[in-house]
């Protein structure tokens, strides 16, 4: 099958970091590492990679994981830091 094939998961995941620079929101992004992360395991291997690898629904486990985990980490690097909200004291129609 084709989701068995890592370079499937490594190309998935460089066309959504594309796609997360036309579409900035550091969603996309974190699948986008989540997808390479998954790519990379099947590729290195490990104790439990071909385990994870022959079920379908235990290899999409293991992106959601990756994807919430990369994602996490984007958000307390990259996301929105104390001090950045603008508080408005006087309407623009004010004289």
């Amino acid at each position: 099958m084709i989701w068995q094939l890592w370079w499937v998961w490594a190309v998935a995941g460089l066309l959504l970091a594309i796609l997360e620079v036309l579409l900035p929101g550091y969603v996309l992004m974190g699948f986008g590492i989540g997808a390479v992360a998954t790519g990379l395991m099947m590729l290195v291997g490990g104790p439990f990679a071909a385990w994870i690898t022959g079920s379908l629904p235990l290899l999409i486990l293991f992106f959601a994981v990756a994807s919430l985990i990369a994602w996490l980490a984007l958000r307390r690097v990259l996301g929105v830091r104390t001090g950045q909200v603008k508080v408005w004291d006087r309407d623009i129609n004010d004289n």
